[in-house]
Parts: C-alpha cells; sequence; structure tokens
C-alpha cells in the first residue's frame, strides 16, 4: 500500500536529520573542544564524508567551529548573544552600546526607485512614487551578523541625511534628526528560509533558518514612514517578551 502524502510530510529530510545530529554532537563539546575526526564522525552519523563535509560547512560558515588544516576541527568560543526584548523598538547599535558589544556597518546599497503597485500600496501612495531602498549588513565580532533593508519614501530620507554620519540604523537617524515624529511600530516575527542573496551577504547556506523582522514605523499622524525587513543569525541574537499576567496590577 503506498504510503500516504501526510505520512510522508512527517519524515524528516535526511540531510536535515544529519544536521540536527551534528549540532547535537557539536553541543556536547566545551568550546575549545576539538570534533572527532572526519572518518570516526561520518562513521558514527552513518554518513559519507562528502555529505558529511557539507553539514558541516554551515556550521562553520555560521561560527560555530573551526577547521584546521592537518589538525581538526575545534568548537568555537559562544559568541556574545545581543540580548533584547521585543516591546520597545530599538536599533541594533543602540542595544549593542548598551551590552558593551562592538557592532559596525557593512557595505551599505542605496536605491532609487519608483514605487510598483505593491510598494505604493503598503505607503497608501500612487504607482510610480520615488522610493528609496537601503540594504546592508551589520558586523558584529568580526563577522556579518544580520542584514537589514528599508524602504521609506524619498523625502523622508533624503541622499543629503545619508551624509550626515549614517551608521546603519534608520530608525536612529529619524530620532536624531527629531522629524517626523516617531510614534509606534507594528513588527511580523517568523522564521524563514535564508534566500540566495542574504545567505552570501551573511557568509551562510542557502535555507539556513534565519529570524525575520517584518516591520512598518508609523508616524503620531498615523503616517507609515519606513518598510523594513531585519535579517538575525539566531546564534547571535536571542529576543524576548516581557508579558503581563491578566488581571494582576
Amino acid at each position: 500500500m503506498p504510503e500516504s502524502k501526510k505520512t510522508k510530510s512527517k519524515k524528516e529530510h535526511p540531510f536535515k536529520r544529519l544536521q540536527t545530529d551534528l549540532a547535537v554532537v557539536i553541543a556536547g563539546i566545551e568550546p575549545g573542544g576539538k570534533l572527532p575526526s572526519e572518518p570516526e564522525l561520518a562513521l558514527k552519523l552513518g554518513v559519507s564524508r562528502a555529505t558529511l563535509r557539507e553539514a558541516m560547512r554551515a556550521f562553520e560558515e555560521q561560527g560555530l567551529i573551526r577547521r584546521r588544516q592537518g589538525v581538526g576541527t575545534f568548537v568555537v568560543r559562544h559568541q556574545q548573544v545581543i540580548d533584547a526584548g521585543v516591546e520597545v523598538l530599538e536599533s541594533i547599535e543602540s542595544i549593542a552600546a548598551r551590552m558593551g558589544l562592538e557592532v559596525s556597518m557593512g557595505l551599505l546599497n542605496i536605491e532609487h526607485i519608483s514605487a510598483d503597485n505593491e510598494q505604493a500600496a503598503i505607503f497608501g501612495k500612487m504607482p510610480g512614487t520615488a522610493l528609496v531602498r537601503l540594504s546592508r549588513v551589520i558586523n558584529a565580532e568580526e563577522r556579518p551578523v544580520s542584514f537589514l533593508v528599508d524602504l521609506l519614501p524619498v523625502e523622508v530620507l533624503p541622499d543629503a541625511g545619508l551624509k550626515e554620519g549614517f551608521t546603519g540604523s534608520v530608525l536612529d537617524w529619524l530620532l536624531k534628526r527629531g522629524s517626523p515624529q516617531l510614534d509606534h511600530s507594528k513588527t511580523e516575527i517568523q522564521a524563514v528560509a535564508a534566500p540566495s542573496d542574504i545567505a552570501r551577504a551573511l557568509q551562510i547556506q542557502r535555507g539556513d533558518v534565519l529570524l525575520k523582522f517584518t516591520a512598518k514605523l508609523y508616524t503620531n499622524s498615523g503616517e507609515l514612514v519606513d518598510h523594513s525587513s531585519s535579517y538575525f543569525l539566531p546564534g547571535y541574537f536571542r529576543f524576548h517578551v516581557v508579558r503581563r499576567v491578566k488581571g494582576v496590577k
């Protein structure tokens, strides 16, 4: 009797299962400790050495393990995590400064575009409205840890503004300028598979899991001034929510 689609969907893909098993092995070794040799590890996990290397590459590119030619593979000492609540809107730079962690902006790409129908609908404007799209990488501990994309009406963030000490945070820049008056943000949080362009920018494998924040930033008059998509490497960020207990003052 053929296996049902429902049963098949519950089965984990062999390569994903290998990555899960390998993650357990890595987690069981102290930082600075050495992994078993490739032949030993491949035998233990029941895969070929070529398949094992492919699985290890994603962990290496995320900075969790490091290979030393002729010596072996070692677990990297755990990096400092950017830990923040999501109740208050803050930039990565502000959070990192409070933690004493140095971050910097990588390559900044600025595009001037005409709004298509979908983009125009987001801002409640006519198709063809001039928009500016900023995409950039944020680095911490000498490696890229997040990829940020902001879409704004051109009058909100003119070219002149980008020459006045822009360090990567549109939020910080707008707050420093003091106009427009910002009020609140609506944010959707989800786990996504890294698309190829963002995977390249973050030096990870396409399809690796990222945290994605899709946010809309509004003024005190209810006008949308920034639509952003922020992608975070899970191992470098930990977000939490403080929730009040219903009925308790």
